[in-house]
């Protein structure tokens, strides 16, 4: 069990999710452990709280603390937080009524400081990086898909487009079209679905559309430029970077990973087969050994400079994100995706700095009067 006795220069952090009838709470307990156990380690009293566990009126809430095997979780009172770390699971959750109130009396309150409120919209991240000419040239050509009108205009100019569903997460529902000019089936559409994907050849773009219709049923499309990324072995790869604020509540990049496709997908994510690589390797392959140094210099600032504007833009407090940053055939980089709630990075040394930052961010919140 944790101490109750916390180190009074460091703020109280609460990891905030939503409650489970059958197992207390939701989310991803191995990375709640490990947050909590970064967090005794580092002298700050850290627990698992409820949306409906946190009543901002009392002193005392019901928080979650681990046993010392981590296989029991205790319900135990713990003091009112500083810091809300906001790990709601998933949008549906965030939508609900009661999360939605509970994050906006959070953001309100005067002595609570809570970031990151709430999952990104694809479009929104494409639009917001527009607005700058220092992110706008990262940034491949998007458009919101609202008929079979918007696949003819970016055929016109791009014989290849992936098409995104903008409330997406881990490559899910991403479909990739081909224009074939020289083929009797000139349209491909591949879909991906788990770790395989169907290819759908058709002769018009009518009936593609209604192939696209009856996958992405309900949900809101955007359609993109996609980008011939540069690739190992055949198989295309891109960078994934996580920046987070330091303890000068500044950016900074807390790491930089790769993720190879998998053999027949069309998308480099894990659960869709691809692979987690070291970036050099990847980039020293295509590019040779200075080349790859020169890119994976200039990776860093990009990220930073486009985090900067993601923030700016969207007009929240944001302390950390996980990007998606492509690498074309010349080098060249492009932004193709950011979450506001990351997953975590498998690579040693970037997961523990991860689980470090969060602690100095939030002493540095502390610091500061809202």
């Amino acid at each position: 069990m944790n101490s109750r006795i916390p180190d009074p220069g460091k703020p109280v952090i609460a990891i905030l999710t939503t409650s489970d009838r059958l197992r207390q709470f939701r989310g991803n307990r191995e990375n709640f452990r490990d947050i909590i156990r970064t967090g005794k380690e580092m002298g700050y009293l850290v627990y698992v709280v409820t949306v409906r566990d946190l009543k901002l009126d009392e002193r005392v809430v019901n928080g979650y603390v681990p046993s010392a095997s981590g296989r029991i979780w205790y319900s135990t009172p713990m003091p009112l937080p500083q810091v809300v770390y906001n790990r709601i699971p998933n949008r549906e959750e965030e939508e609900r009524a009661s999360v939605a109130r509970k994050i906006a009396e959070c953001l309100e309150h005067p002595e609570i400081h809570l970031y990151n409120p709430s999952f990104f919209n694809k479009w929104n991240l494409f639009e917001w990086l527009k607005e700058s000419r220092a992110t706008s040239k990262h940034v491949p050509k998007t458009r919101r898909l609202r008929s079979v009108n918007t696949l003819v205009a970016m055929l016109k100019n791009h014989n290849s487009l992936y098409l995104k569903p903008e409330d997406g997460k881990a490559g899910k529902g991403i479909m990739r079209l081909r224009y074939r000019i020289d083929a009797s089936l000139p349209y491909r559409l591949q879909i991906q679905s788990g770790k395989k994907n169907v290819t759908y050849k058709a002769a018009s773009l009518d009936r593609v559309w209604a192939r696209i219709g009856k996958e992405r049923g309900s949900s809101r499309y955007i359609v993109q430029q996609a980008i011939e990324l540069a690739a190992h072995h055949g198989r295309p790869f891109d960078l994934r970077v996580l920046l987070q604020k330091n303890g000068k509540g500044a950016w900074a990049v807390t790491g930089i990973g790769a993720r190879l496709a998998g053999a027949r997908s069309i998308t480099t994510h894990v659960p869709r087969g691809g692979s987690i690589e070291e970036p050099s390797s990847m980039l020293e392959g295509t590019f040779g050994a200075e080349r790859a140094a020169a890119i994976l210099k200039n990776v860093p600032m990009t990220a930073l400079l486009i985090a900067r504007q993601i923030e700016r833009a969207s007009e929240t407090m944001l302390g950390e994100m996980s990007m998606d940053l492509g690498v074309d055939e010349e080098g060249g980089l492009w932004f193709f995706e950011a979450n506001s709630r990351p997953m975590k990075f498998d690579e040693p040394a970037i997961r523990k700095l991860s689980l470090e930052r969060i602690f100095q961010f939030g002493q540095h919140l502390s610091r500061h009067r809202k």
